[in-house]
């Protein structure tokens, strides 16, 4: 096993073999090197992220997504500019430093307007002391570069499956995985601190799929990435399959292998511990954290609005408080070994200014 960990240059063959371990032993000391090499190169700091899920309206009708435009059975809203700008400023009282802005998918100029004019709102609040991540979809390389230029530094947008015959079981005829990698590397050229993703334990997919979503990753430019199990949802074509995917418990080890992989591969990344992780677990995000990630996102949204942006079912901490979250995330972060990095911005190590 130490000879995987030498260097971070992993073959498809030795990413797939980390993959499929099944000695618990084995498992254990994958996440601790991860951990230890996490600590080593970048430290041991989490950083926060406040997730202020802003619209669960959306264009798209990605067959996985809960919110996607087809399903007409939840309560659609935006929350108001007010709503907005007092969750920054929550964030900013509390030492985070850093939100996510995170909306359904939509590239009509009312929205992209109505983003800039937020962003600006935002920093005029906050005395330009916040770094805003934006997580909007896909839009063009113009749009990118007037939030980019409103002094936006952060974009996630993931891939979800990096093999193009997944990606179109995943979602309609007129998503396009070209167009898709196209907006990935037009937030790298813009000059954003870029992220993507992936789900993990999709129907479909194969640890083949896994390993070379790694290397899609390690080689795409992003320097950030939010990654996490696949929960259906049972409003989505795909929840026809439920009973085909693997266990809850495999698709938790699953991704905590690719976290640890991951880690590996590329030591500098930021990386999440998502929310879908602790919906599989109740420590989820402590795991991941053990893994070796290294940023956690707890949700600031107002809690009228939680409830109705569900990607995926059983999301956690929906009636939960702002403060209460806060709370477990620093107890969840100090007993993973780490410590949180309070008033800290957290740009990626990969990044450079």
């Amino acid at each position: 096993m130490n000879d995987f960990f030498s260097n971070n240059d992993l073959s498809i063959d030795e990413i797939k073999y980390l993959l499929l371990l099944e000695n618990k032993n084995d498992i254990k000391l994958l996440y601790d090197k991860a951990s230890d090499l996490r600590n080593k190169t970048i430290g041991n700091k989490v950083y926060l992220r406040g997730l202020i899920e802003y619209s669960d309206r959306c264009s798209k009708n990605c067959y996985y997504c809960g919110i996607r435009a087809g399903n007409a059975n939840i309560k659609r809203y935006t929350m108001t500019d007010e709503e907005v700008v007092n969750c920054a400023k929550y964030a900013l009282e509390n030492k985070y430093k850093s939100i996510v802005l995170q909306s359904g998918e939509r590239s009509d100029k009312e929205f992209t307007n109505h983003i800039s004019s937020l962003i600006k709102k935002i920093h005029a609040a906050t005395g330009n002391e916040l770094r805003i991540t934006l997580s909007c979809g896909e839009q063009s390389m113009e749009v990118y570069k007037e939030w980019f230029d409103l002094n936006v530094k952060r974009y996630l947008l993931r891939i979800e499956a990096s093999n193009p015959e997944l990606y179109k079981k995943l979602h309609p005829a007129d998503h396009n995985y070209t167009k898709r990698l196209e907006a990935i590397n037009s937030l790298v050229k813009t000059g954003f601190q870029a992220g993507t993703g992936v789900m993990i334990g999709l129907p479909f997919q194969t640890i083949d799929d896994l390993a070379n979503d790694l290397i899609f990753i390690r080689d795409s430019g992003a320097v950030m990435v939010g990654m996490g199990p696949y929960i259906e949802h049972s409003e989505t074509p795909l929840y026809q399959y439920r009973n085909e995917l693997f266990s809850p418990q495999k698709r938790m080890e699953l991704s905590l292998k690719m976290i640890a992989v991951l880690r590996i591969l590329n030591p500098k990344l930021n990386i999440a511990s998502t929310t879908a992780l602790q919906t599989l677990d109740p420590h989820g995000r402590e795991l991941g954290i053990k893994a070796g990630a290294n940023v956690i996102m707890p949700n600031i949204t107002p809690e009228i609005y939680k409830q109705e942006y569900n990607l995926y079912q059983g999301k956690p901490s929906i009636e939960q408080e702002p403060d209460i979250c806060k709370t477990e995330i620093e107890k969840e972060i100090s007993e993973a070994g780490c410590i949180v990095a309070w008033d800290e911005w957290g740009d990626s190590k990969m990044y450079k200014t």
